[in-house]
Formats: structure tokens, sequence, C-alpha cells
């Protein structure tokens, strides 16, 4: 048997308050002449936390437009314009949800990569390492802060960078910048953590180093969204570590339905990743009967509304366009439900489960 060796992220500091030593941890990376480049979620223009980024020399903020989630194109020019505009740069830190740490991977890769970021959607397809990159969420749950891909939109499939190169230089977790997101947008992201724990735990590449991780963000999951009656500090603290061991315990196993079929969504509708795997998650009780009766639990508890009627009017060609996203995500599909995965889930299974969401 041939077990992976998977690269994870080179250095981690936590803590409240921990983004103020930015300055600090990236100031051995600074190369003469070359700018830092700040990539963040355009949430926090006009935001306090703008102020607060150590800016030297010619360093340079950039706004990310994560309205949508990233595509290849946006990925493209935003590289294109700092290669036209500087030749080279020392970094790029991300600083935002996972849509922002996910751009941020993908400029800091395609810097140094040529071509298309296009051509390095699927596996171990990347040749050259990035530029220095940070990543430091603003958003806990998708775990794109220690994963080793970068979830893109192209021009054919939706599908990451997935690559030994793609995992942050530095992640910096600092609960403080979580603690005014939006009410909705903080339980989908907390979600998509909880989903990547049932979907790891439950899934056939199950080993003790997923579970050990996996059980941990569960638990911590719970603690958040079932037990509190009132968000607090302690939420936050716990949801950006959940986050944290639930992207270590994807990172040695997988995830299953609910993301696959959820890729299909954001492909064709551009349905964000955090809902799109609630809008599923509500349907999947076949796969996950009890982690989707505790999904709906704690959707009622929280007062939260998850869309319903989504692929409504939709055409057969629109069907089958989810249907062929969701189908080439092979790794997932055999986590969920084994080798033989493509007896139980059929085209046709496929797109009665669509027609439910």
């Amino acid at each position: 048997m041939k077990f992976r060796n998977f690269k994870m992220v080179d250095y981690v500091v936590y803590g409240r308050g921990c983004f103020n030593q930015l300055d600090e941890i990236i100031a051995p990376h600074r190369k003469e002449g070359k700018p830092m480049i700040f990539l963040v979620d355009h949430f926090f223009e006009n935001a306090p936390l703008v102020n607060r980024i150590p800016l030297r020399g010619k360093d340079k903020i950039l706004f990310a437009d994560v309205t949508y989630e990233p595509k290849t194109t946006y990925v493209d020019s935003l590289a294109g314009q700092l290669k036209n505009e500087f030749d080279s740069v020392s970094g790029v830190i991300g600083i935002g949800g996972g849509s922002t740490m996910d751009l941020a991977k993908a400029v800091s890769l395609m810097m140094n990569n040529p071509g298309s970021s296009a051509d390095y959607q699927g596996w171990d397809l990347v040749r050259l390492p990035g530029v220095y990159k940070v990543g430091i969420p603003t958003l806990s749950g998708t775990g794109a802060e220690v994963s080793r891909t970068t979830v893109l939109t192209g021009p054919t499939k939706k599908l990451g960078m997935n690559s030994d190169f793609t995992p942050f230089s530095q992640i910096v977790l600092d609960p403080e910048l979580t603690a005014n997101a939006p009410v909705n947008q903080r339980f989908y992201t907390g979600m998509d953590c909880y989903i990547h724990c049932i979907e790891s735990l439950e899934g056939t590449y199950l080993n003790e180093f997923s579970k050990s991780y996996g059980e941990k963000a569960l638990e911590l999951c719970r603690k958040v969204f079932v037990k509190k009656d009132s968000w607090d500090n302690e939420c936050d603290d716990q949801l950006m570590m959940a986050s944290y061991a639930g992207g270590m315990s994807i990172a040695y196993s997988q995830v299953g339905v609910a993301h696959a079929v959820s890729y299909g969504l954001s492909y064709l509708l551009g349905t964000k990743h955090g809902i799109g795997n609630c809008i599923v998650m509500n349907h999947l009780e076949e796969y996950y009967p009890a982690g989707v009766k505790e999904f709906k639990y704690m959707v009622e508890k929280n007062k939260i509304d998850i869309p319903q009627g989504i692929c409504k009017g939709l055409t057969d060609e629109q069907f089958d366009t989810m249907i062929n996203v969701s189908l080439g995500m092979k790794p997932l599909w055999e986590n969920a439900l084994g080798k033989e995965w493509e007896k139980i889930m059929t085209r046709d299974k496929l797109r009665a489960l669509y027609e439910k969401l």
C-alpha cells in the first residue's frame, strides 16, 4: 500500500490579536524593491482592518471581488496585472474568507507558472512553487487556510489547483478578525466545516489521522451551533480551530456527496460554496441520516433560511452540465460510496437529486 505524503502549511500563528504581528512575520520574506501584495476581501473596503495592514515601500492592497466564487479568468487577470506593474513580487497575502484565500494561493502560483490557471485545474499539475503566500481568514469554516487546493471555476469545470505547491507558507489565525461576520454568512461557512467532518468521518477513505482531526472539529462545531444560545468570543475561537481541524481531516481523506453535488450548482448557477453545501445537505438523508438530522436541528436553532427550489425551470442541457461537473469529482464519490460508486450514483439518480434542490 502506498501512503499519502502530503504537504502542510509551513508556519502557523494562533491567538487573539496575533494579526498585529504580521509586520514582523513577513519582514524576513521581503525582497528588495519587490512589494508585498495584500489581497483583501472587498467586504473590508473602508473598514478599520485596512488601516492595520503593515504597508511598506511599494506594497499594494488589492480588493478582491468575491461576489462570485473565484474564476480562472479572474486569477489570470490579477496575476497579469501584478506582472505588468511589478515584474515580480515578494509575496501575496490573502485576507478574507475561503474565496479570498483561494485567490491568494492561485495568484501566488501564477506569478511563477506559465499559461493560464485553467491549465492547472486537477491533481499535481503545478510545476513550480509560487511566491511566498500568507492566509489570514476572516471567516471560519472552509479550511482553505490549510488545504492543498484552490477551488476555481474554469472554462469547462470547477476544480482546484491541487498540488504540493498550493498550501500557504504561513497562516495567521486571529479569532478577533471573525467577530463581526454577518450571521447567515458565518453559519453557512461554519456548516462547510460541519459537512467536511460528516463526509470525512463517514467516508471509505477514513483513517485514524483524518478521524482524530474530524472528531475534534465536529465536537467544536457542536459546541458552537448546538450547545450555545448566543454568540460570544469563545464561539469565534472554537470555530476557527474547528475550521483548521476540519481542513486537516479532509487533507488526509476526502469530502463526499454534498461537496460533489454543490460543485455542479456553483459551476452553473454561481452558488457560493458554503450555502451550496447547505442547500444540498438538506436533502441527503439517504447518505448521511444522522448528520442531516443534526444539520436540520442547527438550521432551526440558529434561525437560518436555506434556499429552496433553486433548480426549478432548468433545461435538460443545464442539468447535464451540473451532472457532468459533479460526476467529474471522482475521489469525492469514491470516498462517499466506495469503488463501485458509478453503479450507485447514476446520471438519473443525480438528476433526481438536483431536481429536489
